[in-house]
């Protein structure tokens, strides 16, 4: 396929969802990475995420099998508002003997109503009678009569064929035969799955071409990355001619992980010149790579292609002396095309578009700002390199921005000094106390000096509620904002119980939901940082 012109966001100018599938299943395949565990807040969170970057398809989860995801699809029918993907519930065919209309969780599929349904069928033939304990007849039949019954109620279906290159090595015939059959069912897409991740780009692409030949429907890939070929197996599935490919967010998933949405959409759009997504979306790639990482509570992998903070870092040296005169004699791409920026790291550049794009993002516009813009950009650099960052933290990065526009309005209050205890009771119980002494500006200019006192099952939450009683006679609408989430990560650990920490805490009012940031040495501290923002944040968008 002709390669456009790397920079050429122009190049990039048809989109149709129909002709090629972006299929992410994060919330599905990417929580089964060891250590995630995803909320059901978490997962509207990362839809809402995906859907910006213009995936076509978001699956979430298993209804049915897991309660999580039951009560995702329940929520996600009255909370999320997605521009560009629809949503994708995922499950088996029917069980071996049992009639589809009576299968609980075929049923379940339908209770999720999503206008997809993913379903993931046997293609091995070994599976087949060793793992479902049943005919080749049987599996086939099991696959028609699901994905018939799928179609009657009003679903688009696509079907995933578990273990399928496995399965081709050692009987090409039974894969194929499942795939026929599911396409006279109904299904629109069978999707041939490396499901043990054991495949090379070679192999790939001549089992996809044969397949290709020997079948009439529309064919997908999902790759594992148990060889560290996910990405480059999908490319060559692509080369060879699917038109639906499978990933997650940052490439997370079970083992070595699933083929990176972010690399594909980079790699499918500015070196195949596929318009996968909407142009628009390309450069929200970075940003919401490092939002969902923070939601997973895992630190970005900063030397990840296309999105990593290193991906277009350069040292001094041949490499920067280079790029002075020309940027894309060291880069591959322009790297504002997938939201990035260049850094040189001994002079690192300043990213003052960002900054603008950002606000204009947030609604502060910067227009004729150069000077506040500037300001931001030093306080940015200088609060990363302590370890702050605001890529999920929308709400923080807000209130510094607005803090350096003239007429900015000053704090909801000044702190005097704050006292938290812990005490562990000889019976087990802990109780926690903290003490907060602040002063609160009246309108008629002067300040009051209020002591507060509240009790939590941490100290933390004892801190938000002394902070809380201490400033609602002064702004009621705080006792409406709640504590929806705490994460914690602690940075640069080299042993011992001494490390800077980082502190996530997600908000919300009942009408919205936002994410603020601190850092310190001190955990209670750091979380404090956090907890004024969100306070602030809550007065400032009422």
């Amino acid at each position: 396929m002709a390669k456009p012109p790397a920079t050429d966001t122009n190049s990039f100018h048809v989109f149709d969802t129909d002709s090629f599938h972006v299929f992410d299943t994060t919330l599905r395949d990417g929580a089964q990475r060891e250590g995630v565990s995803y909320s059901v807040a978490d997962k509207l969170a990362v839809a809402r995420l995906l859907d910006e970057i213009g995936v076509g398809f978001i699956e979430g989860g298993w209804p049915g099998a897991l309660p999580k995801d039951t009560e995702f699809f329940a929520r996600a029918r009255t909370e999320l508002d997605l521009r560009h993907a629809q949503l994708v519930a995922f499950g088996a065919t029917r069980k071996v003997g049992v009639r589809v209309e009576d299968d609980a969780q075929v049923r379940a599929l339908l209770d999720a109503q999503t206008p997809v349904v993913c379903l993931v069928a046997k293609s091995d033939v070994g599976h087949v009678r060793e793992a479902l304990r049943t005919t080749p007849e049987e599996n086939l039949a099991m696959v028609a009569d699901t994905v018939a019954f799928l179609v009657a109620h009003g679903r688009r279906v696509f079907v995933d064929c578990e273990h399928f290159f496995d399965g081709y090595a050692a009987d090409p015939d039974h894969g194929v035969a499942v795939l026929e059959t599911a396409f006279a069912a109904g299904a629109e897409v069978g999707v041939l799955c490396d499901t043990n991740g054991g495949m090379l780009p070679m192999s790939v692409g001549r089992v996809v071409a044969d397949v290709r030949a020997r079948t009439t429907g529309k064919l997908g890939i999902h790759c594992q990355d148990d060889t560290g070929c996910a990405v480059a197996n999908t490319l060559a599935a692509v080369e060879a001619g699917v038109t639906h490919v499978q990933g997650t967010a940052n490439g997370y998933g079970e083992r070595a992980g699933n083929a990176d949405t972010f690399a594909l959409i980079g790699n499918l759009v500015t070196k195949m010149g596929l318009p996968v997504v909407p142009a628009e979306c390309l450069p929200e790639l970075k940003r919401v790579s490092h939002a969902i990482a923070e939601l997973a509570n895992i630190a970005p992998d900063d030397h990840q292609p296309f999105v990593g903070a290193s991906a277009f870092a350069h040292k001094a040296g041949l490499h920067a002396s280079a790029i002075k005169v020309s940027p894309e004699l060291y880069n591959h791409l322009d790297p504002a095309v997938v939201g990035n920026d260049m850094r040189i790291l001994v002079t690192e550049m300043a990213g003052r578009a960002s900054i603008e794009l950002k606000g204009r993002e947030l609604g502060v516009d910067l227009a004729g700002q150069a000077d506040a813009i500037g300001r931001v950009v030093d306080q940015v650099k200088v609060l990363e390199a302590d370890g702050w960052s605001f890529e999920a933290a929308d709400a923080s990065f807000e209130l510094l921005l607005r803090a350096q526009l003239p007429g900015a309005p000053a704090p909801l209050f000044e702190l005097e000094s704050y006292r938290t205890s812990v005490e562990h009771w000889g019976n087990g119980v802990v109780v926690s106390e903290a003490t907060v002494k602040v002063h609160v500006p009246n309108d008629d200019g002067t300040t009051e000096r209020v002591i507060s006192t509240g009790e939590g099952n941490g100290p933390v939450n004892a801190l938000d509620n002394a902070l809380r009683q201490a400033l609602v006679s002064r702004y009621p609408h705080l006792a409406d904002v709640s504590l929806a989430d705490y994460k914690v990560r602690i940075l640069g650990w080299n042993g011992g119980t001494s490390a800077t920490t980082r502190v996530l805490v997600d908000s919300s009012d009942g009408v919205g939901e936002w994410t603020t940031v601190g850092v310190h040495d001190n955990i209670v501290e750091a979380s404090w940082h956090a907890l004024v923002d969100a306070f602030t944040y809550a007065v400032r968008r009422r």
